[in-house]
């Protein structure tokens, strides 16, 4: 179990189990299962730029917060040994559902992405994180549970919001762009908003400084290797939608990152500038 002080991450925990509970039983887009034309190929799919080598076949991986019925059986198809941990059930029964009709094994459990407690020291090669760190205030024992469960060597592939495209308005101005209207320095969730995919209406949602996201990542003891920004944009796309807000900003960023280190962040430290002990390398 994490050291850190859980009790700022608890009231969104609550609030966004219930939320995605309630969006798996709408079929909101995120809570749609996989296709058969997803599972032609799934490595592919899953790994377009090559982060994950040639296979996967008897890794053990962990889908965090990645309930829903895609992610979990798409690496258990690739030959994987998957564990898939979300905060809803709802959205964990998708992936039990799809794995059944399928004929593929993964276990799943209900849990925040913050406390992996049930899981060993070093017990996955791979973790693999969906958006979904924007749904806590605190990303700090997030990354210290992945930092301990994943093995020396091993990787972390996490995807997030950017900072930005939560700052920035779900509608156009008049001339076409998107102004700036939330500040970068906030600690308390994000306004709720209707009508836009670059949100999950109904959810509390949260933004991460690039320091918060990246930094904090490092300091828990990951190196960062590769950085990708998943192009959405569409520049035919009709204004105020999801392909033409994304022109003018990025929303999302995916990161490959690999254990490295011993815990660089002071579980007793809860500042903006954890302190940092000396890395020890492999």
């Amino acid at each position: 179990m994490s050291q850190f002080e859980p009790a700022p991450n608890q009231g969104a925990q609550q609030f966004n189990r219930r939320a995605w509970n309630e969006l798996a039983r709408r079929g909101q887009r995120f809570t749609r299962a996989a296709t058969d034309a997803d599972f032609r190929d799934p490595l592919k799919l899953l790994d377009s730029q090559g982060w994950l080598g040639p296979t996967l076949n008897g890794k053990r991986v962990l889908c965090l917060a990645a309930g829903g019925g895609r992610h979990g059986p798409l690496y258990a198809a690739t030959g994987a040994q998957v564990t898939v941990v979300d905060v809803s059930s709802a959205q964990l029964e998708l992936d039990r559902e799809v794995a059944q009709e399928r004929r593929l094994h993964l276990q799943t459990v209900e849990t925040s992405m913050d406390d992996l407690s049930m899981f060993a020291n070093e017990q996955f090669d791979l973790v693999v994180h969906p958006v979904s760190t924007c749904y806590l205030p605190d990303l700090r024992p997030v990354y210290a549970e992945v930092a301990r469960v994943t093995v020396r060597g091993g990787l972390y592939v996490s995807q997030h919001k950017q900072p930005v495209s939560l700052q920035a308005e779900v509608a156009p101005q008049q001339h076409g762009g998107y102004p700036l209207t939330q500040p970068y320095y906030q600690s308390g969730p994000l306004p709720g908003v209707q009508g836009s995919l670059h949100r999950e209406e109904g959810t509390l949602e949260f933004l991460h400084r690039w320091e918060q996201l990246i930094g904090w990542m490092c300091r828990a003891g990951f190196v960062v290797e590769d950085l990708t920004e998943p192009v959405h944009a569409k520049t035919d796309a009709t204004p105020g939608s999801f392909g033409h807000r994304s022109c003018f900003v990025a929303p999302y960023v995916r990161i490959k990152a690999r254990r490295l280190a011993t815990n660089l962040i002071d579980p007793t430290d809860q500042s903006d500038a954890p302190k940092i002990s000396r890395i020890r390398p492999i």
